[in-house]
């Protein structure tokens, strides 16, 4: 299998490639022992580490190259998140060496957009103006950049058109636009296909049928649907906010007159949420449109969702308005650093030289921002200390000469603090053994020694 992309770049033991997803397995990503300029025979020593996720790749004991071992999902490994980098280290042992690793995995277009229904019911009124805007729920892509833009077209129709406000984000705002007066008598129902297309090449679809069904207007009436102030809500929360926190107040209006436009009676719901998995952390007010808090936020897990509301009059028949509400959530310092010994070469020789590697060691925290920066320190800092070989890297190295005769084996701690403030810790302890070398030649208790004896003794 031909190699698919070279190293980037090798530098301080540091190696980069990128791979496609969904790429073969066997499929060669780099010739790593090659890159990192390794002697012949060396190769079948590499042992690969990963850190975080799965790796999805192996290295090859006969020929030192990084090879792709199972199926590498982009959207699986990092969801929306760009770049995808695994980061990995690749060992020797004996001396103890490192090798950094960071492997991209590029987006392919290989996700349709998706609606959430194939099918959408909208109830018009059939008395309604040229110009009313009737909002509708967009497409989903898995994938990102290019391959997740999405572009809307509507089927040929002389009475409606589509109308697609803002950039292609989570603020951007999709809605039916009525440009010819409706006649019941005429046609009772419009059926229309609206179509998404992604911006991969080549482009990916995906459909929903509207399916719009016209309302007799009886006496004066419901031919205005609730229309609420914005059509886009944006509100910030912190994770770890209490049960019940007011995230919201809507408000929709009604032109119509009587019960057709009663705000008092108007009932706010809760339509979709994404991710749908979400569902469970929002309730409404139906009379009064606050948006509470009813589960717990996780920065790390989610951070921003999409909470699709409508608000019914109690008009006959009654219409409904819509708005979105993207939430954001906030990081605060809820997780302390964590400390990984990647590998640990003891016993360490008494003669070992200054800058040998002992330990190598792996810090993240799953925070952003500041509350994710980590400084690392070794407790007590004599002999040892360490060296940062990579983000998130570090190298216990030796730096003093060690003597087993004063001192046979060291405790060690390695202490990690955040940003964040109040700062979290985390600490992890190594145990040291110093190996004896034949660095001491025998000695007599004294230089000279003197003896008497008689003579003739036998």
């Amino acid at each position: 299998v031909l190699v698919l992309q070279a190293a980037w770049a090798l530098a301080g033991g540091q190696v980069r490639y990128s791979v496609p997803e969904e790429a073969k397995a066997g499929t060669v990503v780099g010739r790593l022992a090659q890159d990192v300029g390794l002697e012949a025979g060396e190769a079948e020593a590499l042992r690969l580490v990963a850190q975080g996720r799965r790796a999805s790749v192996e290295v090859s004991g006969a020929s030192g190259a990084l090879l792709v071992s199972s199926r590498l999902d982009r959207e699986e490994l990092c969801g929306k998140s760009a770049p995808c980098a695994l980061r990995l280290e690749v060992l020797l042992e004996r001396p103890l060496r490192v090798f950094h690793v960071e492997l991209e995995v590029t987006d392919i277009n290989d996700n349709a957009p998706v609606f959430r229904v194939s099918e959408e019911a909208l109830n018009i009124a059939e008395s309604s103006l040229p110009g009313s805007r009737f909002p509708l729920e967009g497409a989903t892509d898995a994938d990102i950049g290019v391959n997740a833009q999405l572009s809307y077209t509507l089927s040929p129709s002389e009475h409606f058109s589509l109308d697609h406000q803002g950039n292609n984000d989570q603020s951007a705002s999709l809605g039916l636009i009525l440009t010819k007066s409706l006649d019941r008598e005429t046609m009772p129902v419009h059926r229309l296909v609206l179509t998404a297309s992604d911006g991969g090449r080549p482009s990916l679809t995906g459909t929903m049928e509207l399916l719009i069904s016209l309302l007799i207007s009886v006496l004066d009436a419901n031919d205005n649907a609730p229309q609420f102030n914005q059509s886009v809500y944006k509100v910030k929360v912190l994770e770890g906010s209490e049960l019940g926190t007011l995230l919201v107040t809507l408000s929709a209006t009604d032109p119509d007159e009587g019960i057709n436009s009663d705000i008092i009676d108007m009932k706010y719901e809760i339509d979709t949420v994404v991710p749908p998995s979400a569902s469970d952390l929002f309730s409404i007010d139906e009379n009064s449109g606050d948006i509470k808090l009813k589960g717990t936020l996780d920065f790390e897990a989610v951070n921003l969702y999409d909470i699709n509301i409508k608000a019914t009059d109690k008009g006959t028949p009654s219409l409904s308005g819509h708005c979105k509400v993207v939430l954001e959530v906030l990081d605060v310092n809820d997780n302390a650093p964590e400390v990984w010994v990647t590998s640990l070469s003891v016993p360490v020789a008494e003669d070992a030289s200054v800058g040998t590697v002992v330990a190598l060691l792996s810090v993240s925290d799953r925070d952003s921002g500041a509350n994710g920066r980590v400084r690392c320190w070794v407790w007590p800092a004599s002999p040892f200390g360490l060296e940062a070989t990579f983000s998130g890297s570090y190298s216990l190295v030796l730096r003093e000469a060690l003597d087993r005769e004063r001192v046979s084996e060291y405790e060690v701690e390695v202490r990690a603090e955040d940003g964040g403030a109040p700062a979290l810790r985390a600490r992890r302890g190594l145990r040291v053994p110093v190996s004896d070398v034949n660095d001491n030649a025998p000695a007599f208790a004294q230089a000279v020694y003197t003896v008497l004896a008689r003579e003739n003794n036998a």
